[in-house]
């Protein structure tokens, strides 16, 4: 079995203005980067497919599909003071989620060791009934819910270490015991959610963990982070399949965010989901690409998340045991205690 990626010069046909960060010279550059890794015979290459509609029904409203709908063949269309779109990106967006429900079964199936859906537009900040923060459809939303009505799963993973709370992720599944949403994500910043208060409704109640995290942090923190709670947390959830929001705008190199994580950083959380997902679910990983911004530091670590996946490496850095990370942790188990028990 090979390692599927989804990566093709139709995930550059979603237009934005002039300037625009999330811009189709993301897909070119980490392309080019891959293309020139001499690794690359390793990879699967998947031919984008489009979603279903009723994969989309599955997590968004009428009115919502019905608004990117009315986009195609348009030049231009402004649906949120940050999301535009051109004549094509109805089209787009729907071999963006589609393609990502295909490498999910893929994974599933056993017909590729684990993959990554190197799709735009990114997905986790739609809603069920909101378009926003440059996204169209929830690509990771409409696969997990997929996997769970369609391939009968239980226990679905959603991990979320873009820099950016995935609020419409937490927004579709808040309700749902069935989806953990996990994330880590700087605060204060776009999009203002996913803070500690905020761990599900109803019966869907603990399903939802937020880490926010100030501005500055790098490698060591982050790594921390996972190691004491993160994993630990995803373990006790036992999913039977992992799917991560691999956003990389957390890169200390990033425009749009303040982080210090670097490409090292990125490969360090992927051993760590790769091993768990192994220990958990028999390795089925998916990740899907959200934001990262800078061109170079989205390309490397992109490439980086890959070969530790290929591999099958082990964790090798350790986090970092400062006085800050210190209060972090007490504030961690604190907000916690009441859903997941004592940590340490």
């Amino acid at each position: 079995m090979k390692f599927a990626i989804a990566l093709d010069d139709a995930f550059t046909r979603h237009q934005t203005p002039p300037g625009h960060p999330e811009r189709p010279d993301r897909i070119l550059s980490i392309a080019s980067n891959l293309r020139a890794w001499e690794r690359f015979s390793e990879l699967q290459l998947v031919e984008p497919s489009p979603a279903q509609e009723g994969w989309l029904q599955a997590v968004h409203s009428p009115k919502h599909i019905q608004k990117v709908r009315a986009t195609a063949g348009r030049p231009h269309s402004q649906l949120d003071p940050d999301t535009h779109t051109g004549p094509e990106s109805w089209q787009t967006a729907l071999l963006a989620a589609g393609s990502t429900v295909h490498l999910l079964e893929m994974v599933l199936s056993r017909e590729a060791s684990s993959g990554f859906a190197l799709v735009r537009p990114p997905g986790h900040h739609a809603e069920s009934r909101r378009i926003m923060g440059f996204c169209l459809f929830n690509n990771i939303a409409v696969a997990a819910q997929w996997a769970i009505r369609q391939q009968g799963l239980k226990r679905v993973a959603v991990v979320d270490f873009d820099v950016h709370h995935g609020n419409g992720t937490q927004e579709i599944f808040e309700e749902r015991p069935d989806v953990l949403y996990l994330s880590t994500h700087q605060h204060p910043l776009y999009p203002g959610t996913g803070m500690w208060e905020e761990q599900g409704v109803g019966k869907g109640k603990s399903a939802t963990v937020n880490f926010p995290i100030g501005p500055g942090k790098g490698n060591g923190f982050y790594l921390s982070l996972f190691d004491e709670f993160a994993i630990p947390i995803l373990a006790r959830f036992h999913p039977q399949a992992i799917l991560v929001s691999a956003g990389y705008d957390a890169h200390r190199d990033d425009p749009l965010a303040n982080m210090n994580l670097d490409e090292a950083g990125f490969g360090e959380l992927a051993a760590r989901l790769n091993r768990l997902a192994r220990e958990t679910c028999g390795g089925r990983i998916l990740y899907v690409l959200e934001g990262g911004y800078n061109l170079q530091a989205l390309s490397s670590s992109v490439r980086r998340t890959i070969e530790v996946t290929l591999d099958e490496s082990a964790p090798a850095m350790k986090g970092s045991q400062t006085d800050e990370y210190d209060a972090y942790r007490q504030r961690a188990r604190q907000a916690l205690l009441g859903n997941w028990g004592s940590f340490g």
